[in-house]
């Protein structure tokens, strides 16, 4: 059993906190990513259960032992880096085996692991080339190989496709998760790359200044974001933010966006308590309806910008009372749906897609 417990880790640097109370628990054999923007703790916190960095209070435990003041080599982990750290004078086979051999293993073992890890990055036929005659993506998979023949419980691997182009990087994605899924290590992946999250985790433990956002499964965290940061900082392109007012009438809510009233369906309970106050609405480009016509549940809008790309056309287009001036949004079509910039459209938003946002808090509402 190769756990990964997290209790309460606080890290800091010149009186800032690089991480912040952090709280978190891999299970054995699971994925999980670590995203976040550049200087959100991700990296710390990696370096921290690796024994790179040591914490400032907290515990951190590996396989069911306290680790927290451990040096590397006792934690019984393997870690990939982003820069490769492969040694340019040496070959792909003693590269890989440079752990085995710093551990002293016997000859034949280290033959035996070698040539399994070679087998399974696919690079067998490169064994007695140098780095400096290979490509990015083949050097990426000798550092990998050189994690997998140490046969640790547990891989930590921060952001190791960065230095990839972007074809590299969709082929390597592919690789890695499948190789992983194989070799059943536990796993904590750093990235800032939101594609590798959702494409790669058992699960994503979002950061934002050293505090976890949210740790959920990638397609909650995508549909149902724990705040706006969340909601904002995942998404291609990320979730629509709209400011509104709520009034109450009657018995029936209703949400004011830039002027037109929304009526917001079973969402009402959550609202009550906003009536009259400011609201925000959360909602992603592809689940918004565009219409040519009027219709009594959509909002007009005017077209800015037209982004054909191919699988879909993005819209960028602006909300408001006369349907030219206000708050921008972003809307997915079917590529055969027609818009020309200037033009007039109407919005649908389907109520059960609308995330509700405190605007003091920045929390997403329970529905």
């Amino acid at each position: 059993m190769a756990e990964i417990i997290v209790e309460h880790a606080t890290k800091s640097f010149g009186g800032k906190r690089a991480i912040d109370d952090v709280s978190l628990t891999v299970s054995d054999g699971e994925f999980l990513v670590l995203l976040g923007p550049s200087g959100c703790g991700k990296t710390t916190l990696l370096r921290a259960i690796a024994g790179l960095g040591l914490v400032d209070s907290g515990r951190i435990s590996i396989d069911g032992r306290d680790v927290t003041y451990l040096p590397p080599g006792d934690r019984k982990i393997s870690m990939v880096f982003q820069s490769y750290a492969i040694f340019p004078h040496m070959s792909v086979r003693n590269n890989i085996g440079f752990g085995l051999r710093m551990t002293k293993a016997p000859k034949e073992l280290i033959d035996e692991r070698v040539g399994e890890a070679a087998e399974l990055l696919h690079i067998e036929e490169l064994l007695d080339r140098k780095p400096s005659a290979m490509s990015g993506g083949q050097r990426q998979r000798v550092a990998v190989a050189r994690a997998l023949a140490m046969k640790a419980e547990v891989l930590l691997m921060d952001e190791p496709l960065s230095n990839l182009d972007a074809l590299l990087r969709l082929e390597m994605r592919a690789e890695l998760k499948r190789l992983l899924s194989e070799v059943n290590a536990t796993t904590m992946y750093v990235t800032h790359d939101q594609i590798e999250a959702l494409s790669m985790g058992d699960r994503i433990a979002v950061m934002k200044d050293g505090v976890l956002q949210q740790v959920e499964r990638p397609s909650v965290v995508y549909e149902n974001p724990a705040n706006e940061f969340v909601g904002g900082f995942i998404g291609n392109p990320p979730m629509n933010f709209l400011d509104g007012v709520v009034g109450c009438v009657d018995g029936r809510v209703s949400v004011a966006l830039a002027g037109q009233p929304m009526p917001v369906g079973s969402a009402s309970a959550a609202l009550d308590r906003f009536d009259g106050q400011a609201i925000r609405l959360g909602m992603r480009a592809e689940n918004m309806e565009a219409l040519h016509a009027p219709a009594s549940d959509a909002l007009r809008v005017r077209v800015a910008v037209v982004e054909p790309l191919g699988s879909q056309n993005l819209l960028t287009v602006t909300l408001g009372s006369d349907g030219t001036t206000g708050q921008p949004l972003k809307i997915s079509t079917h590529p055969t749906f027609t818009a020309s910039v200037g033009q007039e459209l109407w919005i649908r938003f389907p109520s059960d897609q609308i995330r509700w946002i405190d605007p003091q808090t920045g929390t997403v509402l329970d529905s």
